[in-house]
């Protein structure tokens, strides 16, 4: 899969300075006297353990413009507490912030109780962040009965503002789960509702940029200071529907590559991740699985960077053979293992795989001809296949997958044989719809409706912005749709706009 030319261009060379620059003890600024604030770009937490958290923040005086910040390694302080006023301090500490690394800080904190709320607040001198607040998960096995979390995805800066992340910050939720495209990478265009700063993003400059104009959004902050994160990314964090190391408009493997070190970069340094996923150039270890209890096995998927490129030159077509090869893959062999192995061994009431893209047959061409969207799983027939087989013949407790991607809400059963109707439900599917990208959107469209009914599959779709809420329990998982009005302006009210459950042993959603 990793041709070796691309491996060695990865950027290993110019961007692996590897974890020397975020790890070591390097001479630093202890008490810099600086000209504004450096917590423009808000504070965050995320990869909770029962144990444990990330987190988050980094230093930019000027965000839009590199950052501002001096060349030096700079000391950050950090403290987080049992009680919001921070008064019961239970671990505190010094972190470097390092120029190699945009003076990203992730401290990974361990030593804490399990399934509590913790605040926290990072000092540079004597400017003080924001106070953010996070969780810890239960005990692996333990008993819960109840985790509350939602999916969000697709926040095209450009094309809306962020009124769903308003409202989502004021819900009662344990966590949430990023399903991708947290940036675009594409030019600022004129008559937009806001604007990209800059050309398309190519250099690590570019995507430190980019990140930093979506998170100086007030809106984004409050939820990233309201809750721990688990992040994904798709492929607006790089390129549009780029595959491993394809890229959509064919430029040479060895030059995408560069600009993929670049993206992946970047990623890491504005995300509460752990070190095991520091990047190595154009390689980024992002797969990986959580345990909430008794109650949920969670498996965080990558269906980007590991794919082979996608068949019948991408896009909605009639499928070719190419959607059918074998040896085509979402997921790569590693990771598609992994992921089975670890349903196989998991103890938990409910098993919940998160990735991007929607794992469903949809046929996307109204009338009898049939289209299908090579960048999804529909591209790829043996992945799913195997996938959905494992599925039915293995039998894991309750399997649930989530997506996003596709600006739309969608309610999907998954058959072990998608095209036969006549084979048993073995997951229910969930598509959140984006935050912003597509605008406004409708509460549906022609092509929804005729997707709906060519599609025995969808239990429900609809076109407008938002989030999904979920409450897991051990006999149900109950899913909102929040959906606001519009948001090409501000100020939109959020509703319910439907509901539905699993029930623990029966797979399938139905309305509630």
């Amino acid at each position: 899969m990793l041709d070796r030319r691309a491996f060695l261009l990865s950027g290993l060379a110019l961007y692996a300075g590897s974890a020397r620059g975020l790890l070591a003890n390097e001479p630093a600024l202890q008490n810099p006297k600086l000209p504004t604030s450096p917590f423009t770009l808000g504070i965050t937490s995320g990869d909770p353990s029962p144990d444990g958290i990330v987190l988050w923040t980094r230093l930019a005086i000027d965000p839009l413009n590199g950052g501002g910040m001096p060349r030096q390694p700079i000391e950050v302080q950090w403290q987080i507490a049992a009680d919001d006023r921070l008064t019961r301090i239970v671990k505190a500490g010094r972190v470097i912030a390092s120029p190699e690394w945009g003076h990203s800080v992730h401290v990974e904190i361990s030593g804490l109780e399990p399934h509590r709320w913790y605040w926290y607040q990072f000092r540079v001198g004597d400017e003080l962040s924001a106070v953010g607040r996070t969780r810890t998960f239960p005990r692996v096995r333990s008993p819960v009965d109840r985790f509350r979390f939602a999916i969000v995805s697709c926040q095209q800066y450009e094309q809306g503002f962020y009124t769903a992340y308003q409202h989502l910050a004021e819900e009662d939720l344990d966590l949430v789960m990023h399903l991708g495209d947290y940036i675009y990478e594409d030019a600022g265009a004129e008559n937009r509702v806001r604007k990209h700063v800059g050309s398309e993003l190519m250099t690590v400059e570019d995507y430190r940029n980019r990140y930093a104009q979506y998170r100086t959004d007030p809106a984004l902050q409050a939820t990233h200071a309201a809750f721990p994160f688990i992040v994904v990314w798709d492929d607006h964090e790089v390129d549009n529907n780029y595959a491993g190391f394809y890229q959509e408009a064919g430029v040479p493997v060895e030059q995408f590559a560069l600009r993929r070190a670049a993206a992946y970069k970047a990623f890491y340094e504005h995300m509460p991740l752990r070190r095991r996923s520091i990047p190595r150039g154009a390689l980024l270890q992002l797969y990986r699985p959580f345990v909430y209890g008794n109650l949920a096995s969670i498996f965080m998927l990558d269906t980007r960077q590991y794919r082979t490129d996608q068949p019948c030159g991408d896009n909605v077509k009639v499928a070719c053979e190419g959607a059918h090869d074998p040896r085509a893959t979402l997921l790569g062999a590693t990771q598609e293992k992994w992921l089975m192995d670890g349903l196989h061994r998991s103890r938990s009431g409910w098993n919940l795989m998160a990735q991007q893209i929607p794992l469903a047959k949809l046929d996307r061409m109204p009338g009898p001809e049939r289209g299908y969207s090579m960048d999804k799983w529909d591209g790829y027939e043996a992945s799913r296949s195997r996938l959905l087989n494992f599925l039915g013949k293995r039998k894991p407790s309750n399997p649930v997958t989530l997506a996003g991607d596709v600006h739309n809400n969608w309610v999907n059963d998954l058959r072990m044989d998608v095209d036969n109707p006549k084979t048993p439900v073995v997951a229910a599917e969930f598509v959140g719809t984006s935050i912003t990208s597509g605008g406004d959107g409708s509460d549906t469209s022609p092509l929804m409706k005729a997707m709906a009914s060519e599609n025995e599959c969808v239990r429900f779709c609809n076109n407008q912005r938002g989030y999904v809420r979920f409450r897991l329990e051990p006999d149900e998982l109950r899913a909102d749709f929040r959906v606001v009005e519009y948001v090409t302006r501000p100020g939109s009210p959020v509703n319910t706009r439907a509901s539905f459950v699993v029930e623990s042993g029966q797979p399938g959603a139905k309305p509630a």
